[in-house]
């Protein structure tokens, strides 16, 4: 019998998910530390989360036939090693659009609307009801700026439009014209979506091309009144930049999921800033997600076991598979 392991945190809900769908086709394990990989060895297939997966764990699982990542980011794993392997790095694109989505809008609606600082002090029994009106805005009439229009980036700006604001995006892929006026959107480079945006989000995954991205110069683009939203990789945004451009005033605030090092360093110079709200990359931990990713998931498992190709967009080492 083939063997599924589970491999980083789960929720308790996820194992019984994956029981009840296989109806015992596959064995399941499950470990949460790199420490333990060598106990799951003799395993074919790999759900991870949270995780890495270097050059040296592959290869030291013989039996390997895939690696599924529960979720869309993969910069944790080595897709060559795994490619020179033969084995393909699968993603489940679209499982957790949703409820990175609604925390993408969810942060910029809390800093639109002081929403930290106000929760705060009705705590301590104050009642600060106009201290904030200078600084509270709608997103009504703002121009948001997707960085990256993916599945997530797709599910902000429809979220955005339904609030009353214009969008625009930049990609390294431009979407086809009628997808870009199914969905509302304008396209425009890069430079030019940094001036122009009152809100810049980006939802890209971590490459070498995408790495801090967003520094000093970037930055400096950003009307002095923008907000940025990060709900992909932490190491898209130079830290020390952004931290200055808070600081200094250069831009308002900023909502931030995830951080160039996590969890978060002690010494981040981002922690304290009151024009920044933080969450500890949580943007896909929602129960009810669950179900769909475990889905995407088994269905990649289940084509591999019984020799189906995969999902071609899912499939993130093509380059690099004999």
């Amino acid at each position: 019998m083939e063997t599924i392991a589970l491999v980083g945190p789960y929720g308790a809900d996820v194992a019984p998910l994956i029981e009840r769908r296989l109806g015992g086709k596959f064995a399941l394990a499950s470990m949460t530390a790199e420490a333990d990989f060598s106990r799951i060895s003799d395993v074919e297939y790999v759900i991870l989360r949270v995780l890495r997966m270097t050059r040296e764990t592959i290869e030291s699982m013989p039996r390997l036939k895939l690696i599924q990542r529960w979720g869309v980011g993969y910069d944790k794993v080595d897709i060559e090693a795994a490619g020179r392997r033969n084995v393909p790095v699968a993603v489940a694109p679209g499982a957790n659009a949703s409820p990175v989505s609604e925390l993408a809008v969810l942060l910029m609606l809390a800093l639109y609307r002081n929403l930290v600082r106000l929760h705060e002090g009705t705590s301590r029994g104050l009642w600060e009801k106009d201290k904030f009106v200078d600084s509270s805005f709608m997103i009504k009439g703002k121009t948001v700026g997707l960085v990256g229009c993916g599945a997530i980036g797709a599910q902000v700006a429809r979220k955005v439009r339904a609030f009353g604001a214009e969008v625009v995006y930049y990609d390294v892929r431009r979407l086809p014209a009628d997808e870009e006026s199914r969905l509302g959107l304008r396209y425009e480079k890069l430079d030019d979506l940094l001036a122009i945006s009152d809100i810049v989000s980006l939802h890209l995954p971590l490459l070498d091309t995408t790495r801090h991205l967003v520094g000093e110069r970037e930055l400096g683009l950003m009307k002095g009144s923008a907000i940025l939203v990060n709900t992909s990789r932490g190491e898209i945004v130079d830290t020390a930049a952004l931290a200055v451009a808070l600081k200094s005033g250069r831009i308002r605030g900023a909502g931030l999921d995830v951080f160039e090092t996590e969890p978060v360093a002690p010494d981040n110079p981002l922690l304290g800033l009151k024009n920044v709200v933080l969450t500890p990359h949580t943007g896909g931990n929602t129960s009810d997600v669950n179900e769909d990713m475990v889905e995407i998931c088994l269905d990649h498992i289940l084509a591999v076991s019984e020799g189906r190709p995969l999902p071609p967009r899912a499939v993130v080492n093509a380059q690099f598979l004999k």
